[in-house]
Protein backbone atom coordinates (compact mmCIF):
# COMPACT_ATOMS: atom_id res chain seq x y z
CA UNK A 1 0.00 0.00 0.00
CA UNK A 2 2.96 2.05 1.07
CA UNK A 3 4.78 2.13 -2.72
CA UNK A 4 1.26 2.39 -4.25
CA UNK A 5 0.67 5.42 -2.68
CA UNK A 6 4.51 6.63 -3.47
CA UNK A 7 4.35 5.72 -6.90
CA UNK A 8 0.88 7.77 -7.21
CA UNK A 9 2.61 11.01 -5.64
CA UNK A 10 5.29 10.80 -8.25
CA UNK A 11 3.24 10.33 -11.09
CA UNK A 12 0.32 12.40 -9.92
CA UNK A 13 0.65 14.76 -13.04
CA UNK A 14 0.69 12.23 -15.73
CA UNK A 15 -2.03 9.82 -14.06
CA UNK A 16 -3.90 13.14 -13.95
CA UNK A 17 -3.48 13.90 -17.79
CA UNK A 18 -4.67 10.42 -18.62
CA UNK A 19 -7.88 10.72 -16.58
CA UNK A 20 -8.61 13.99 -18.34
CA UNK A 21 -7.81 13.06 -21.41
CA UNK A 22 -9.77 10.02 -21.29
CA UNK A 23 -12.56 12.07 -19.93
CA UNK A 24 -12.03 14.48 -22.76
CA UNK A 25 -12.80 11.81 -25.27
CA UNK A 26 -15.39 10.09 -23.54
CA UNK A 27 -17.42 13.74 -24.01
CA UNK A 28 -16.61 13.97 -27.27
CA UNK A 29 -17.50 10.60 -28.55
CA UNK A 30 -20.63 11.05 -26.30
CA UNK A 31 -21.93 14.48 -28.04
CA UNK A 32 -20.74 14.64 -31.09
CA UNK A 33 -22.34 12.46 -33.76
CA UNK A 34 -19.55 12.12 -36.30
CA UNK A 35 -16.84 11.04 -33.81
CA UNK A 36 -19.41 8.17 -32.01
CA UNK A 37 -19.46 6.70 -35.66
CA UNK A 38 -15.98 6.41 -36.28
CA UNK A 39 -15.77 5.40 -33.18
CA UNK A 40 -18.08 2.59 -33.32
CA UNK A 41 -16.83 1.48 -36.52
CA UNK A 42 -13.26 1.67 -35.09
CA UNK A 43 -14.20 -1.10 -32.34
CA UNK A 44 -16.38 -3.20 -34.37
CA UNK A 45 -13.74 -3.32 -36.63
CA UNK A 46 -11.31 -4.08 -34.37
CA UNK A 47 -13.47 -6.66 -32.02
CA UNK A 48 -14.66 -8.07 -35.61
CA UNK A 49 -10.56 -9.06 -36.35
CA UNK A 50 -10.58 -10.29 -32.72
CA UNK A 51 -13.43 -12.76 -33.37
CA UNK A 52 -12.65 -14.05 -36.82
CA UNK A 53 -9.61 -15.31 -35.45
CA UNK A 54 -10.92 -17.12 -32.43
CA UNK A 55 -13.43 -18.33 -35.02
CA UNK A 56 -10.33 -19.84 -37.33
CA UNK A 57 -8.67 -21.59 -34.54
CA UNK A 58 -12.13 -23.21 -33.25
CA UNK A 59 -12.71 -24.07 -36.86
CA UNK A 60 -9.68 -25.61 -36.94
CA UNK A 61 -9.56 -27.68 -33.97
CA UNK A 62 -13.69 -28.52 -35.34
CA UNK A 63 -11.91 -29.79 -38.61
CA UNK A 64 -11.82 -33.54 -37.21
CA UNK A 65 -15.57 -33.38 -35.97
CA UNK A 66 -16.77 -32.00 -39.46
CA UNK A 67 -14.47 -34.15 -41.26
CA UNK A 68 -15.97 -37.36 -39.58
CA UNK A 69 -19.44 -36.04 -39.92
CA UNK A 70 -19.14 -35.25 -43.65
CA UNK A 71 -18.22 -38.60 -44.00
CA UNK A 72 -20.87 -40.01 -42.19
CA UNK A 73 -23.77 -38.07 -44.35
CA UNK A 74 -21.71 -39.50 -48.03
CA UNK A 75 -22.17 -43.27 -46.04
CA UNK A 76 -25.94 -42.42 -46.11
CA UNK A 77 -26.19 -40.95 -49.13
CA UNK A 78 -24.57 -44.19 -50.91
CA UNK A 79 -26.84 -46.08 -49.01
CA UNK A 80 -29.41 -44.58 -50.95
CA UNK A 81 -27.94 -44.42 -54.41
CA UNK A 82 -29.51 -46.38 -57.06
CA UNK A 83 -25.70 -48.40 -57.44
CA UNK A 84 -26.87 -49.87 -53.60
CA UNK A 85 -29.81 -51.26 -55.34
CA UNK A 86 -30.63 -54.49 -57.64
CA UNK A 87 -33.48 -54.20 -60.06
CA UNK A 88 -35.72 -56.60 -60.34
CA UNK A 89 -35.62 -58.24 -63.99
CA UNK A 90 -39.50 -59.60 -63.62
CA UNK A 91 -41.61 -56.33 -63.82
CA UNK A 92 -44.35 -58.43 -62.03
CA UNK A 93 -42.34 -59.72 -58.88
CA UNK A 94 -41.89 -56.88 -56.41
CA UNK A 95 -39.63 -57.63 -53.70
CA UNK A 96 -40.67 -55.81 -50.98
CA UNK A 97 -43.13 -53.58 -53.06
CA UNK A 98 -40.35 -51.96 -54.43
CA UNK A 99 -38.80 -52.61 -58.14
CA UNK A 100 -35.70 -52.21 -56.20
CA UNK A 101 -33.64 -54.67 -53.82
CA UNK A 102 -31.00 -53.45 -51.70
CA UNK A 103 -27.48 -55.23 -52.72
CA UNK A 104 -24.90 -53.27 -50.73
CA UNK A 105 -24.91 -51.46 -47.05
CA UNK A 106 -22.15 -48.79 -46.74
CA UNK A 107 -20.79 -48.18 -43.30
CA UNK A 108 -18.64 -45.81 -42.41
CA UNK A 109 -15.29 -46.24 -40.33
CA UNK A 110 -11.80 -44.36 -39.40
CA UNK A 111 -8.08 -45.65 -40.37
CA UNK A 112 -5.85 -46.22 -36.97
CA UNK A 113 -3.42 -47.52 -38.34
CA UNK A 114 -1.65 -48.05 -42.12
CA UNK A 115 1.51 -48.85 -43.46
CA UNK A 116 2.75 -48.48 -47.45
CA UNK A 117 6.54 -49.29 -47.22
CA UNK A 118 6.09 -53.17 -46.83
CA UNK A 119 5.38 -56.00 -49.36
CA UNK A 120 2.27 -56.79 -47.36
CA UNK A 121 0.48 -53.69 -46.15
CA UNK A 122 -1.88 -53.52 -43.89
CA UNK A 123 -4.77 -51.08 -42.28
CA UNK A 124 -6.24 -51.09 -39.33
CA UNK A 125 -10.16 -49.82 -38.40
CA UNK A 126 -11.56 -48.50 -35.68
CA UNK A 127 -14.96 -50.51 -36.64
CA UNK A 128 -15.57 -54.30 -35.96
CA UNK A 129 -18.21 -57.48 -35.52
CA UNK A 130 -20.43 -55.04 -33.23
CA UNK A 131 -20.72 -52.59 -35.88
CA UNK A 132 -21.79 -55.20 -38.67
CA UNK A 133 -18.03 -55.25 -39.84
CA UNK A 134 -17.14 -58.78 -41.77
CA UNK A 135 -14.09 -60.51 -43.12
CA UNK A 136 -14.05 -60.15 -47.23
CA UNK A 137 -16.05 -57.16 -47.03
CA UNK A 138 -14.61 -54.56 -49.69
CA UNK A 139 -13.26 -51.06 -48.28
CA UNK A 140 -13.45 -47.98 -51.04
CA UNK A 141 -13.30 -44.15 -50.57
CA UNK A 142 -15.25 -41.46 -52.66
CA UNK A 143 -11.98 -42.20 -54.79
CA UNK A 144 -12.08 -45.99 -55.46
CA UNK A 145 -10.61 -49.30 -53.95
CA UNK A 146 -8.72 -49.39 -50.66
CA UNK A 147 -8.91 -53.19 -50.04
CA UNK A 148 -10.72 -56.14 -48.58
CA UNK A 149 -11.45 -56.97 -44.70
CA UNK A 150 -9.22 -59.78 -43.49
CA UNK A 151 -10.29 -60.23 -40.17
CA UNK A 152 -12.43 -58.38 -37.37
CA UNK A 153 -12.58 -58.42 -33.46
CA UNK A 154 -15.38 -57.13 -31.61
CA UNK A 155 -14.27 -53.01 -32.07
CA UNK A 156 -11.76 -53.34 -34.88
CA UNK A 157 -10.60 -55.01 -38.35
CA UNK A 158 -7.62 -55.44 -40.55
CA UNK A 159 -7.92 -54.65 -44.06
CA UNK A 160 -5.85 -55.81 -46.32
CA UNK A 161 -4.39 -52.42 -48.51
CA UNK A 162 -4.52 -53.04 -52.03
CA UNK A 163 -0.82 -52.30 -51.47
CA UNK A 164 -0.22 -55.95 -50.86
CA UNK A 165 1.36 -58.17 -53.17
CA UNK A 166 -1.11 -60.66 -52.55
CA UNK A 167 -4.16 -58.92 -53.14
CA UNK A 168 -5.43 -59.48 -56.85
CA UNK A 169 -8.36 -57.80 -57.94
CA UNK A 170 -10.91 -58.09 -61.00
CA UNK A 171 -10.72 -54.88 -62.92
CA UNK A 172 -11.94 -53.91 -66.41
CA UNK A 173 -10.81 -50.76 -68.61
CA UNK A 174 -14.22 -48.64 -68.97
CA UNK A 175 -14.12 -47.87 -72.52
CA UNK A 176 -14.21 -51.61 -73.83
CA UNK A 177 -14.35 -53.89 -70.81
CA UNK A 178 -11.96 -56.06 -71.53
CA UNK A 179 -11.14 -57.41 -68.05
CA UNK A 180 -7.60 -58.81 -66.59
CA UNK A 181 -6.63 -58.71 -62.75
CA UNK A 182 -4.86 -55.85 -61.01
CA UNK A 183 -2.28 -55.99 -58.52
CA UNK A 184 0.70 -53.95 -56.81
CA UNK A 185 4.33 -55.17 -57.22
CA UNK A 186 5.68 -54.12 -54.22
CA UNK A 187 7.57 -50.77 -56.13
CA UNK A 188 5.76 -47.32 -55.74
CA UNK A 189 3.02 -47.48 -53.67
CA UNK A 190 0.71 -44.87 -56.20
CA UNK A 191 1.65 -47.53 -59.16
CA UNK A 192 -0.03 -51.15 -59.55
CA UNK A 193 -0.54 -53.15 -62.63
CA UNK A 194 -2.78 -54.70 -64.96
CA UNK A 195 -2.44 -58.13 -66.07
CA UNK A 196 -4.38 -60.33 -68.36
CA UNK A 197 -5.06 -57.83 -71.25
CA UNK A 198 -4.46 -59.45 -74.48
CA UNK A 199 -2.19 -57.54 -77.00
CA UNK A 200 -4.74 -56.82 -79.78
CA UNK A 201 -6.99 -54.68 -76.96
CA UNK A 202 -6.24 -51.39 -77.63
CA UNK A 203 -5.52 -49.45 -74.84
CA UNK A 204 -3.05 -46.07 -74.12
CA UNK A 205 -2.57 -43.86 -71.38
CA UNK A 206 -5.39 -41.87 -69.49
CA UNK A 207 -7.77 -44.93 -70.06
CA UNK A 208 -10.13 -45.79 -66.53
CA UNK A 209 -9.52 -48.75 -64.85
CA UNK A 210 -12.48 -49.99 -63.02
CA UNK A 211 -13.82 -53.03 -60.75
CA UNK A 212 -15.31 -55.73 -62.95
CA UNK A 213 -17.95 -56.76 -60.77
CA UNK A 214 -16.52 -60.28 -61.46
CA UNK A 215 -15.72 -60.72 -57.64
CA UNK A 216 -18.24 -61.53 -54.98
CA UNK A 217 -16.47 -58.43 -52.99
CA UNK A 218 -16.08 -55.33 -54.71
CA UNK A 219 -19.47 -54.34 -56.70
CA UNK A 220 -18.56 -53.24 -60.23
CA UNK A 221 -17.64 -49.82 -61.40
CA UNK A 222 -15.88 -48.86 -58.86
CA UNK A 223 -12.67 -46.84 -59.78
CA UNK A 224 -9.13 -48.45 -59.38
CA UNK A 225 -7.00 -45.52 -61.58
CA UNK A 226 -5.61 -44.90 -64.83
CA UNK A 227 -3.37 -45.95 -67.04
CA UNK A 228 -0.16 -44.54 -66.54
CA UNK A 229 1.94 -46.44 -68.94
CA UNK A 230 1.43 -49.44 -71.66
CA UNK A 231 5.43 -50.88 -71.73
CA UNK A 232 6.94 -53.13 -74.59
CA UNK A 233 5.26 -56.78 -74.59
CA UNK A 234 8.80 -58.59 -74.47
CA UNK A 235 7.42 -61.54 -76.43
CA UNK A 236 4.39 -61.59 -74.19
CA UNK A 237 0.93 -62.03 -75.32
CA UNK A 238 -0.39 -59.58 -73.07
CA UNK A 239 0.19 -56.02 -72.32
CA UNK A 240 2.64 -55.12 -69.63
CA UNK A 241 0.15 -52.11 -67.85
CA UNK A 242 1.52 -49.99 -65.33
CA UNK A 243 -1.89 -48.00 -63.43
CA UNK A 244 -1.58 -44.55 -61.16
CA UNK A 245 -3.91 -45.80 -58.40
CA UNK A 246 -6.92 -43.56 -57.79
CA UNK A 247 -6.05 -43.65 -53.92
CA UNK A 248 -3.02 -42.43 -52.27
CA UNK A 249 -2.22 -43.79 -49.44
CA UNK A 250 -0.57 -41.52 -47.30
CA UNK A 251 -3.42 -39.39 -47.40
CA UNK A 252 -6.06 -41.87 -46.56
CA UNK A 253 -8.18 -40.74 -43.19
CA UNK A 254 -11.35 -42.33 -43.80
CA UNK A 255 -13.14 -45.17 -45.37
CA UNK A 256 -16.36 -46.90 -46.75
CA UNK A 257 -16.73 -50.92 -45.37
CA UNK A 258 -19.26 -52.36 -48.67
CA UNK A 259 -21.42 -55.26 -47.48
CA UNK A 260 -22.72 -57.23 -50.58
CA UNK A 261 -26.61 -58.56 -48.84
CA UNK A 262 -26.93 -60.90 -51.53
CA UNK A 263 -23.15 -62.57 -51.45
CA UNK A 264 -23.98 -65.44 -49.42
CA UNK A 265 -27.08 -66.68 -52.35
CA UNK A 266 -24.98 -66.05 -55.27
CA UNK A 267 -21.58 -68.33 -53.64
CA UNK A 268 -24.32 -70.97 -52.73
CA UNK A 269 -25.22 -70.86 -55.99
CA UNK A 270 -22.36 -70.91 -57.31
CA UNK A 271 -20.48 -73.45 -55.13
CA UNK A 272 -23.55 -75.73 -56.20
CA UNK A 273 -22.41 -75.68 -59.92
CA UNK A 274 -19.54 -76.87 -59.21
CA UNK A 275 -20.32 -79.80 -57.41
Amino acid sequence: MKNLLHFIVRFHFTILFIVIEVFSLLLLVNYNNYQKTQFLNSSNFISGGIYEKIAAVTDYLSLSTSNEELNRENTRLNNLLAASFKMSVDSSYLYNDTLYQQQYIYRTAKIINNSVNKQLNYITLDKGEVQGIKPEMAVVTEKGVVGVVKSVSRNFSTVISLLNNRLRISAKIKKNNYFGSLSWDGKDYRRARLYEIPFHVPIQPGDTILTSGYSSIFPEGLLLGTVDEVQPSSGSNFHQIVVLLSNDFKSLSYVKVVGDLLKKEKLELEKGEEQ
